[in-house]
């Protein structure tokens, strides 16, 4: 009895970067929008949610 193994070549597909830019400039603002809130914004509610995390990246606030 003989048993046949077939082998597929398979690669992932190529996303082209013009499919991906939109994506990759919104999580980049998203991104820098988090790091104005943990790092400058010294409002009273967002500064009190995001201390600990401000000291954790050695940010000073107080």
């Amino acid at each position: 009895m003989t048993t046949e193994i077939l082998v597929r070549d398979v690669r992932p597909a190529a996303i082209p970067v013009r499919d991906i830019l939109p994506f990759a400039i919104w999580f980049g603002l998203l991104c820098l929008l988090a790091i104005y809130f943990v790092g400058a914004e010294q409002g009273a509610y967002v500064h009190e949610l995001v201390h600990d995390g401000r000291h954790l990246l050695g940010f000073p606030c107080h």
